[in-house]
């Protein structure tokens, strides 16, 4: 399988792998510009910009790419390893290393007339989105359109199913405290970057003591967050999906949820909150 190939397949399944490419070339070194190598977040690779020392400085780099997201133009001499270039072969090298992530997934579990919309909604703003339910004829393109992908199963079984990573956010529009408690465990044990529950506070305070009484600890009972949105009166379907979506949206990128504009009457609403 090629590069590119290798790429669209990771963007399908959800992975993360920098991509290094050799940008400028001078004089004599080992491959021409152009020569591209995928890093894996395990430390592999796929390709080849030169081999020997070169690649393995351009590996570390690599990792450090993909923990912290800032891409890099990389400077190799090949002349002098004795003054740390990487080789002798005479040339310079350019290489450009970048973090090549899928989009953020949002997995909707429960495929009622809420789940529904998040979902449209959550498409449009451009998240990978995942439909689970245990109800086969609730995770269907027939019944939900949209989605990217499509799971039936147990709630617990969810794991199983899909990789589930620090960039996955899952609402759990789920049709009762049952379902969530049985379900929530696994959920519970990923390194998912939200976990939002549907339902009134009574409803979230029954499940979570129940949660407890069956030894999750209360830790990991405290990163689920429910009710699950920002408080904007909503009633209909879609306007609970904009809240709920509208948080997962602040909390991505740093916000506080209040409002931007600062005339009287904002500052009005905003008391009013």
């Amino acid at each position: 399988m090629g590069i590119y190939e290798r790429l669209a397949a990771l963007e399908r399944e959800g992975g993360s792998v920098a991509l290094a490419t050799v940008i400028r070339t001078h004089g004599s070194v080992p491959r021409h510009q152009g020569s591209k190598m995928l890093i894996y977040p395990d430390g592999r690779v796929e390709g080849t910009i030169g081999g020997g020392e070169l690649e393995s400085r351009v590996i570390e780099e690599a990792l450090q790419v993909l923990k912290d997201g800032k891409p890099r133009i990389l400077d190799y001499t090949f002349r002098d390893p004795e003054k740390g270039d990487v080789g002798v072969c005479g040339g310079e090298m350019e290489v450009f290393v970048e973090a090549i992530r899928p989009s953020s997934t949002l997995v909707v579990i429960g495929g009622g007339h809420v789940g529904e919309a998040v979902a449209h909604i959550a498409s449009w703003l451009g998240f990978r989105v995942v439909v689970s339910d245990d109800r086969l004829d609730f995770a269907t393109p027939e019944t939900l359109p949209g989605a990217d992908i499509y799971i039936s199963g147990k709630l617990c079984e969810l794991p199983d199913k899909m990789n589930i990573t620090e960039d996955t956010y899952l609402v759990l529009t789920t049709r009762g405290a049952s379902i969530d408690v049985d379900g929530l465990p696994a959920l519970l044990d990923t390194p998912a970057a939200y976990i939002g529950v549907i339902g009134s506070r009574r409803r979230w305070e029954t499940t979570a003591l129940q949660l407890m009484e069956k030894g999750v600890p209360k830790e990991k009972v405290d990163r689920v967050t429910s009710p699950m949105g920002i408080e904007l009166n909503a009633e209909t379907p879609e306007e609970i999906a904009v809240s709920i979506l509208a948080e997962i949206i602040m909390l991505r990128h740093g916000g506080t949820g209040e409002a931007m504009a600062h005339t009287p009457i904002a500052r009005k609403l905003s008391r009013k909150g």
